[in-house]
């Protein structure tokens, strides 16, 4: 019917129904939870990503011993995450991941805290989080 876009979103300041449609790949996430090799699983899951994201990539597990546990690198994932020291650093059944593709900024001035996922530890629990796309 046509008008009825207008009538339904009047005032809107972006467009619901989405005329640039068109592949968009920016970051990738990937996350694993319930076994006690989940950081190895995530690894796996990042490197079929990895075309989402070649400048960095990072991990974030959780132990309920041994709290959360984070290992950010520049570069691609079969170069950081296959070594069973790195891995062996991860411990935990809950691990998300992320691979970096710049969307905001100058490409190569990353430094290593813009990459992902972040975490926190608060006097009541804490929380890991990975996003694809920018945050304004």
């Amino acid at each position: 019917m046509p008008g009825t876009r207008d009538k339904v979103f009047p005032q809107l300041p972006f467009d619901p129904v989405g005329d640039d449609d068109k592949l968009r790949e920016e970051c990738g996430v990937f996350g694993v939870i319930g076994t006690a090799e989940a950081a190895n699983f995530v690894a796996l899951g990042l490197h079929a990503l990895q075309h989402r994201g070649q400048e960095a990539g990072g991990i974030v597990t959780h132990h309920p011993q041994h709290g959360f546990n984070s290992v950010r690198h520049f570069g691609y994932i079969r170069d950081n995450f296959t070594r069973q020291s790195v891995m062996d650093g991860l411990p935990g059944s809950l691990a998300i991941g992320h691979v970096r593709y710049s969307t905001a900024g100058s490409k190569g001035n990353t430094q290593i805290r813009d990459v992902q996922p972040f975490f926190g530890e608060f006097s009541m629990g804490g929380a890991a989080i990975a996003h694809n796309g920018n945050i304004t």
